[in-house]
């Protein structure tokens, strides 16, 4: 995604549902509704002014059809972060909560922040489809997780057969999905680079490699500071008066800090160069926590410079 330079004539809000999308235009004040279908889609694009801007949340997939539709256009479009626009619509006043509200704010948003706004960029194929694998994988890995806890709590032993067969079939789903991973990795040049780049830094395996190519694939165009903020790993300042507590790492995208978990554990133990950072940091009072996130910052932010580096060569 990128910003633009260009003055937006109007604002379109579009609240997109399963079955339909609710449309404000900020040039005439109207709320429409259109069918969440290709060919709708495609004639609200070419009727929208070459320099309007529509704003719409992320919602699950429902979204895809009208970003491929704007695109396809040459419209500009911005896909919004929810938690942002919620905390707009707060900050407003508004109480109610409905469709044809939700497409009006969203409007106001693109009006009083289209200056800050990256545009929406379709990304490529193969690397929607890792990310989809990577999305089910850790998904059936907590269910695992789920089970296997269950099944050690006191009195399972009546379902114990039902929980083992359960077990059976997510290792087996794992397992495939991972062959899937690994095949789609090496058929794609440049994310079987991406992979290669990310397993050479200490702490990170195939798994959270493949993870950080499909969740973060920014990673290389970014700042070190941008990197840090995407992955959830900047510390924010909480200080007020004479209080300076302890910085805090909020917003970005969770699952990547989830994923970079592990791989901080491992290069806190392993990695020379980690290790006595990490032990640096606990010797002058840091919690270990807060010097395990540090070690987190450090390898996201090796990994978008070497492979920066990578691209450059």
């Amino acid at each position: 995604m990128h910003g633009s330079t260009t003055i937006p004539t109007c604002f379109v809000g579009c609240d997109v549902g399963k079955a339909e999308v609710v449309v404000f235009d900020s040039r005439t004040g109207r709320t429409t509704k259109i069918p969440n279908t290709g060919a709708a889609l495609a004639r609200f694009a070419a009727s929208l002014d070459p320099d309007a801007l529509v704003i719409c949340e992320a919602t699950g997939g429902y979204e895809a059809v009208l970003l491929d539709a704007l695109v396809t256009a040459g419209r500009h479009v911005h896909r919004a972060d929810a938690r942002k626009v919620k905390a707009f619509i707060r900050s407003l006043g508004i109480l109610g909560k409905s469709d044809a509200i939700d497409a009006c704010a969203l409007a106001r948003y693109g009006t009083e922040c289209h200056d800050r706004l990256a545009r929406w960029q379709p990304r490529d194929r193969q690397r929607d489809r890792l990310h989809l694998l990577v999305s089910t994988r850790r998904d059936l890995v907590r269910e695992r997780v789920a089970c296997r806890n269950r099944l050690q709590a006191p009195g399972m032993a009546p379902i114990e057969p039902r929980l083992c067969r359960i077990l059976a079939a997510l290792d087996a789903e794992i397992a495939g999905l991972d062959t899937d991973i690994e095949t789609l990795i090496n058929a794609c040049e440049p994310l079987r680079q991406t992979v290669c780049v990310l397993r050479s830094i200490a702490g990170i395996g195939p798994a959270t490699a493949a993870q950080l190519a499909a969740l973060m694939p920014e990673l290389g165009t970014l700042g070190r500071r941008q990197a840090a903020a995407l992955a959830g790993l900047a510390p924010h300042p909480r200080q007020s008066g004479s209080n300076d507590a302890y910085r805090r790492t909020r917003g970005g995208r969770p699952e990547i800090k989830q994923a970079l978990f592990m791989a901080a554990l491992a290069a806190a133990q392993h990695n020379p160069t980690l290790r006595d950072f990490y032990q640096r940091l606990k010797s002058n009072g840091k919690k270990p926590i807060v010097a395990l996130i540090a070690v987190m910052r450090q390898i996201i932010v090796s990994a978008n410079a070497r492979i920066r580096d990578a691209q450059l060569s």
